[in-house]
């Protein structure tokens, strides 16, 4: 039998003390505000977290490139659609079903291969002095292609994974063939070819370029907070949020997520990680930073958020899940349509 040396046996425990004491996150969220987060668990656990960061296609292929000999541990995105299409393409596995997940995050918002971090709505914005109450009452998604806004709406190109999972949960609801209709009719009223960011399209209705726009609620919040300048904080005060489908199933959600990775070298801390991040100090420390909305029960939002109103219906029948599973048809009816 080969003899293996004390000093053998000692590098052997010191590397396994090593690889047991980390996390490895590939994130797509941009935000310093996440780094602190992480510093927080650490302190907190011992267990050091190491982030490489990115824009996600970037960091998806070369997750899949690498397979096997990805370090990383978990992919943290914006946007259901994301982590579905990740699942779909083999990069993720099941593992995220602990008690303290499945407790925190409702069920709609999480699958056993990623869960939701926090919340945002994509809701209409308008200008007061431009669109009637009576215009408002009543709006839906659907109703965006109504003639009556016609040169009136801003939204962000097909392409942008937002829009996306918004058309694929038109598509889920209403159908393929309803929401080929609506993308027309969406695409007749717009103002002007789409460009630009949500913010970008919050500035035109301020500048007069359009009535209405299409844009995530966090991103007024941000613009109102006076981080992105004088400018947009002075747009921002000129237009009004407003929450779609109130009559019917509630407006349109969708997540910040982290995906357990197909090769996770340190499943276990990577699901500390994210229970760590549905505790009410993390979720508390999100909304605070970020100005989306808290995925638990019991944490309040930012109050710019808060302002912007709380009391509207959500849409929690419909789930995230459904984004990704759509989202080729979402794309498609998009293209078809001229949806630039």
């Amino acid at each position: 039998m080969k003899k293996i040396s004390i000093l053998g046996l000692f590098f052997v425990f010191i590397s396994t003390v090593a690889i047991a004491a980390e996390v490895n996150i590939f994130s797509a969220r941009h935000y310093d505000s996440d780094i602190q987060l992480y510093e927080k668990f650490t302190s907190k656990t011992g267990i050091k977290v190491n982030v490489v960061s990115g824009k996600s296609k970037a960091l998806e292929k070369r997750i899949l490139e690498e397979g096997a000999d990805c370090i990383a541990d978990l992919y943290i995105t914006a946007d259901a659609g994301r982590l579905g299409a990740a699942k779909a393409k083999g990069m993720l596995q099941g593992g995220l079903t602990s008690d303290a997940i499945k407790s925190a995050v409702p069920k709609n918002f999480r699958t056993s291969h990623w869960v939701g971090i926090a919340k945002r709505a994509r809701i209409v914005y308008f200008a007061p002095e431009r669109v009637s109450s009576s215009e408002l009452m009543g709006l839906t998604y659907e109703s965006l292609s109504d003639p009556k806004w016609k040169g009136r709406l801003v939204i962000r190109k097909s392409n942008n994974i937002y829009n996306q999972s918004l058309v694929a949960s038109l598509v889920k609801n209403n159908g393929k063939k309803a929401t080929a209709a609506w993308s027309k009719g969406v695409v007749s009223n717009m103002a002007r070819t789409p460009k630009g960011n949500d913010r970008a399209q919050i500035m035109a209705v301020a500048a007069g370029e359009a009535d209405i726009a299409v844009a995530n609620t966090y991103y007024l919040a941000l613009m109102l907070s006076g981080k992105k300048g004088a400018e947009q904080q002075e747009a921002a005060k000129k237009v009004k949020p407003f929450f779609p489908n109130q009559n019917d199933r509630g407006t349109h959600m969708n997540i910040s997520g982290a995906g357990l990775l197909k090769h996770a070298p340190n499943k276990a801390n990577a699901i500390k990680l994210i229970e760590f991040l549905l505790s009410t100090e993390a979720q508390e420390h999100i909304v605070n930073n970020t100005f989306e909305y808290p995925m638990i029960a019991g944490v309040s939002p930012h109050p710019l958020v808060v302002a912007m109103g709380l009391d509207f219906k959500q849409d929690l029948n419909t789930k995230v899940s459904s984004y990704g599973a759509k989202q080729a048809d979402a794309l498609e009816v998009m293209t078809a349509a001229g949806w630039k």
